[in-house]
């Protein structure tokens, strides 16, 4: 009997042929727990992936990717952020588990729908939004990496990063203002490529511009995203 990565709750699990030699693509979260994460749907902005409502939009973009776009410093960095839940309480309760309390088995559940919206999705690269060396030993692991590692993908390391304050200690302008905090590490393998980032929320878009500007900087011919949450 397998139990659920969130709750720990027994699953029942109905055997045939398809699910024993299908058994890595098997649940491993109950019908309560995925019922509770939120996913986007219906319109979207066609840059990040926000919902979109009549009076936060400006025709097929929210008003945060307009304001973005009509920045000549950041206009065309990141060409598409596609993103799978709202950042609802209950995600962010599960992602906190996983990221910040180290339950890195947490990473399973997420597998079954990066690995489907990905394949709607064009590239050439995948790299990972890296951690700074201090975070990482405080972590003890990037939950970025971990996505591609279970999706048995090869992530790039393309980025490195300088330590900062979290960015979860800081406001919404603190976040867009601030300094450019990557390097690219391989500028050869990047030469007019498209990329792929893959990172777990995006909040302000302000770390994926930054990556993805810096990536176009180097050589790349456009980057876009994924991330769990929005």
């Amino acid at each position: 009997m397998r139990r659920c990565l969130f709750c720990d709750e027994e699953m029942e699990e109905v055997l045939t042929w398809r699910s024993l030699l299908l058994r890595l693509n098997a649940k491993v979260i109950c019908e309560g727990c995925e019922s509770r994460l939120a996913k986007i749907s219906g319109e979207t902005c066609t840059v990040c992936s926000r919902e979109l409502d009549e009076k936060f939009r400006m025709g097929d973009r929210c008003l945060d990717c307009v304001r973005w776009e009509k920045d000549e410093k950041w206009k065309g960095c990141l060409t598409k952020n596609v993103s799978i839940f709202h950042y609802n309480d209950y995600l962010k309760d599960i992602i906190a588990k996983y990221k910040y309390r180290g339950d890195y088995a947490l990473a399973e559940a997420f597998v079954p729908f990066l690995r489907e919206k990905m394949k709607e999705m064009d590239f050439e690269i995948i790299t990972v939004i890296p951690l700074s060396e201090e975070r990482l030993k405080e972590r003890g692991f990037n939950q970025a990496q971990a996505f591609t590692d279970l999706l048995c993908l090869e992530a790039l390391q393309l980025l490195t990063r300088v330590h900062t304050e979290k960015q979860s200690k800081k406001s919404r302008k603190e976040r867009i203002s601030l300094p450019q905090v990557f390097q690219v590490t391989q500028t050869d393998v990047i030469q007019n490529k498209s990329v792929l980032i893959v990172d777990d929320i995006y909040t302000t878009g302000s770390t994926l511009r930054h990556a993805a500007k810096i990536l176009k900087i180097a050589g790349a011919r456009e980057v876009s995203s994924i991330t769990l949450a929005r």
